[in-house]
């Protein structure tokens, strides 16, 4: 799988590209898209002074950010750094979804990103962090009081990430949702990376919980069967991956999976007998996507 369309809606509302010379909606009832084409021009620095020039900033709630250039040869920081020199212009911003691209624009692994803690430190007000790729990407230890959603979206996350998140305070936090990834882009954790971080954030406060493509569902599941907050989750998601009948028993065997409301292993490689147990359950299962192993190989659904 790739990514291969956009994201069409952003903090309860719909998607609306902006493009040099375009009115913007004076009651806010869109969220706006900044992205350049490879054509042109400017860059999104440029795009952004100009949106920025146009919009009512009283009503700029979230912004979604796109192809900044080449986005497999230059990093977002310059994007970043210009948002940060206007944040007093920016009161109401809470919600940011840095790097929506398709992998024509730029595969999920090639995607240049930036140092996030000084963004962070800008808006204390944010809320929602969306995050694609993780070449490049930097984020150091932070707090911040408001942040509820935080979302990273690679083909291989480091390790050296998930530490520095879990010597964070994020008291708010709602949902944590992080793509794993393969080892052949950059994972190098294992469960015990995860469990150091569930138990530094407090994983009992979250409602969603989304350890996604990942190499090592199975263990995983094993893992987070076993917690006793797990029930206090409504959702868990590990989509993407390459879940077995090892994680599959596991889950199925765990009464915090029983307390959840729903349960997504989209693109798994679960047997039909598995599969039929967990359908069981008195939760919401989504399994699209089944998978068949390659000569015992499973392989994640996002990598490149």
């Amino acid at each position: 799988m790739t990514i291969d369309s956009l994201q069409t809606t952003f903090y309860g509302k719909p998607i609306r590209n902006f493009r040099p010379g375009d009115a913007v909606d004076a009651l806010g009832s869109h969220t706006y898209r900044l992205a350049v084409d490879y054509d042109d021009e400017f860059d999104l620095v440029t795009l952004l002074d100009q949106f920025l020039a146009k919009a009512d900033l009283q009503r700029v709630e979230a912004l979604v950010l796109g192809m900044w250039m080449e986005a497999y040869e230059s990093s977002i920081q310059p994007v970043l750094d210009r948002l940060i020199e206007r944040r007093a212009e920016l009161p109401a911003l809470r919600a940011l979804f840095c790097g929506d691209m398709t992998y024509e624009e730029c595969e999920i692994s090639w995607i240049i990103q930036g140092s996030y803690k000084p963004l962070l430190d800008a808006f204390p007000a944010l809320e929602v962090l969306r995050i694609r790729g993780s070449s490049g990407l930097e984020i150091a230890p932070f707090e911040h009081a408001a942040l509820k959603q935080l979302a990273i979206e690679c083909g291989g996350l480091p390790s050296a990430i998930v530490a520095n998140l879990a010597q964070s305070r994020m008291p708010a936090l709602e949902w944590l949702e992080l793509w794993l990834g393969s080892e052949n882009y950059g994972f190098d954790g294992d469960v015990q990376t995860y469990a150091v971080l569930l138990q530094a954030l407090d994983a009992s406060r979250l409602r969603y919980l989304g350890l996604r493509d990942s190499e090592i569902t199975d263990e995983l599941a094993v893992y987070l069967a076993a917690q006793p907050w797990l029930g206090q989750l409504d959702t868990l998601d590990l989509s993407l991956g390459t879940l077995g009948d090892a994680g599959a028993e596991a889950l199925y065997d765990s009464d915090g999976v029983r307390q959840l409301k729903r349960l997504d292993i989209s693109h798994h490689y679960v047997s039909a007998e598995w599969l039929k147990l967990l359908r069981a359950m008195p939760i919401t299962l989504v399994a699209d996507d089944p998978q068949e192993a390659d000569d015992e190989d499973r392989y994640v659904a996002v990598g490149e």
